[in-house]
């Protein structure tokens, strides 16, 4: 099956981190439709469409004028809501001045989007993320933008066997490629899982510079996929030979969810935004910084194959592929991708 390049609507994307919403207006594309994102004065994050009607000129190039966004162009202003609320030379604003005002939800430091019917936010298709809110964790962010189409982002994330060569010396040892995974799928729940399990392996520099393991260590790689937007690996390290406490405890290991917001923009471009949560050395700003430098690095890693795994790509329109074992977690998801597009509206 090859790698989807449409775009699954009536579903739920990362849009942007609360960090990066200051006093300007932050314009962001997420399946081809752009989007404008403010703050207003209490907090509230608003997004509307980021054009303005009068003559298409992106309101993101405008000015947040307490809790409006005034167009940058000829100055007709917005509320939080769409409505035009003052134009120039115009007693009574045309109604079709307004613009559409997108649904977003919050979850700990991300901004979800709902691409679909603005009226019917299906609130029950957001992942559940408790890491990112929750006491007891502590959660770092970032985002880098790809030139490549989501597919290579979802193919690349669902097969963690790439670890062992282009993140050797942070993430990836040998065993990761030589370990085999188990894969499944709930079609029920449209969640894809992939696990591997690995028993007295090397401690790559990742872990043992911020958990103080050393080698050999038991590692615990359980992806759980929810196509499209959301990537959760839930990984475990432990001295080699501990295992969880019968009631489910686990004070010797360290445990880290590692969160991929995966967000198509254009057909060739994708929002690769990522979360680290963890339940080790919470108030350590030495591991803080060391954990978000080396994530960095993986992430741009990534970025530079995919980004080249594009140009490659864009050369054909169904280029020949040969799946391995490997590749079972991600070819069920574009299976189930394919089928979430079948269904838009």
């Amino acid at each position: 099956m090859q790698m989807p390049t449409e775009f699954a609507t009536d579903q739920w994307y990362v849009v942007a981190s609360l960090d990066e919403l200051g006093p300007e207006p932050l314009a962001r594309t997420v399946c081809g439709r752009h989007v404008v994102l403010f703050r207003q004065t209490d907090g509230t994050v608003v997004a509307l469409e980021d054009r303005c009607p009068h003559r298409g000129y992106p309101l993101s190039r405008g000015t947040v004028v307490g809790d409006q966004i005034q167009c940058g162009y000829h100055g007709l202003t917005f509320d939080g809501c769409g409505t035009c609320v003052w134009a120039p030379n115009q007693g009574t604003v045309p109604s079709k001045a307004n613009v559409t005002r997108h649904v977003v939800h919050l979850t700990g430091p991300w901004v979800w989007l709902w691409v679909g019917d603005p009226a019917q936010p299906e609130v029950d298709k957001l992942p559940l993320v408790p890491w990112m809110s929750e006491p007891g964790w502590k959660v770092l962010t970032g985002m880098e933008p790809l030139a490549a189409r989501y597919g290579t982002l979802v193919d690349n994330l669902l097969d963690l066997s790439h670890e062992s060569y282009l993140h050797a010396g942070y993430i990836g040892t040998p065993e990761v490629a030589t370990t085999p995974i188990e894969t499944s799928v709930d079609e029920d729940t449209e969640v894809v899982s992939v696990r591997r399990r690995m028993k007295a392996v090397e401690c790559p520099p990742f872990y043992s510079a911020t958990t103080g393991l050393q080698t050999p260590i038991d590692r615990w790689q359980d992806i759980e996929y929810h196509p499209v937007g959301c990537y959760i690996l839930h990984v475990r390290v432990a001295p080699a030979g501990i295992e969880p406490r019968p009631d489910g405890s686990d004070p010797r290991a360290a445990h880290l969810k590692v969160l991929y917001g995966i967000t198509p923009s254009t057909r060739g471009t994708t929002l690769d935004f990522w979360a680290l949560c963890r339940d080790f050395a919470r108030d350590d700003e030495a591991v803080d910084d060391g954990m978000a430098t080396m994530q960095t690095t993986v992430v741009l890693q990534d970025v530079d194959a995919l980004d080249l795994l594009e140009t490659r790509l864009a050369e054909m329109d169904e280029p020949p592929e040969v799946s391995l074992k490997i590749d079972a977690g991600g070819l069920a998801a574009r299976r189930m991708i394919h089928a979430q597009i079948a269904r838009n509206p």
